[in-house]
């Protein structure tokens, strides 16, 4: 046994936490500047890193940059956020994989063909977890576009099966968030809304 001094972690200055937190702002209106295949590249570089449970990584993110794409995309969305939609230079369809199992002995090596076998069976185990452990990483693939110098417009308003039939027919994928993605254009934030008090989200033990 040693007697160590624990080693400081870094600690985000000002800028950082004005471009990932407090400044940043869900975008409604897209600037006509494109949006790289390597740009969204590093989006995912960034946000695959997100914790998980047992490393589980059931995120799966389908990237539509095409007109084609974006069309057969917004037949399936609420009206308000076609428009919007469309004009974005890149969507991120967000899904999660009902058998992300099948990865656990890739991300866990140490138990993951234990894990794999003891979720085979388990369908509707597995929904839940993919779920929540997506929607966790969800959050992270947010601050990865704020990260990467754009800005992320999350829509939670669609025809989940639509989307799915229309885009994850005959696989294990399920969407859970469409995110446009690009540089902010004309009058892009609607007003800053009040965050909830501190007293009233916070308590103490």
């Amino acid at each position: 046994m040693t007697d160590r001094e624990p080693q400081p972690l870094d600690v985000l200055d000002d800028a950082g936490r004005k471009l990932l937190f407090t400044e940043a702002r869900t975008a409604n209106a897209f600037a006509e500047v494109p949006v790289t295949d390597d740009e969204l590249t590093s989006i995912w570089e960034l946000a695959r890193w997100s914790p998980s449970s047992a490393n589980g990584q059931p995120l799966r993110a389908l990237f539509v940059r095409t007109r084609e794409g974006k069309e057969r995309l917004v037949q399936h969305l609420d009206e308000g956020n076609r428009a919007k939609t469309l004009q974005a230079p890149a969507v991120a369809v967000l899904a999660y994989d009902v058998d992300f199992h099948e990865q656990m002995p890739t991300v866990f090596p140490a138990r993951g063909a234990m894990l794999r076998a003891a979720f085979a069976d388990q369908a509707g185990k597995r929904e839940v977890l993919a779920a929540y452990n997506s929607a966790l990483q969800t959050g992270v693939f947010l601050l990865a576009v704020r990260a990467a110098g754009l800005a992320a417009g999350p829509m939670a308003g669609f025809d989940r099966a639509g989307v799915d039939e229309e885009f994850f027919a005959g696989t294990s994928w399920r969407s859970h968030l469409v995110v446009n993605i690009g540089h902010p254009g004309a009058d892009p934030w609607f007003p800053r809304l009040p965050r909830v008090p501190v007293e009233d989200a916070v308590a103490w033990a």
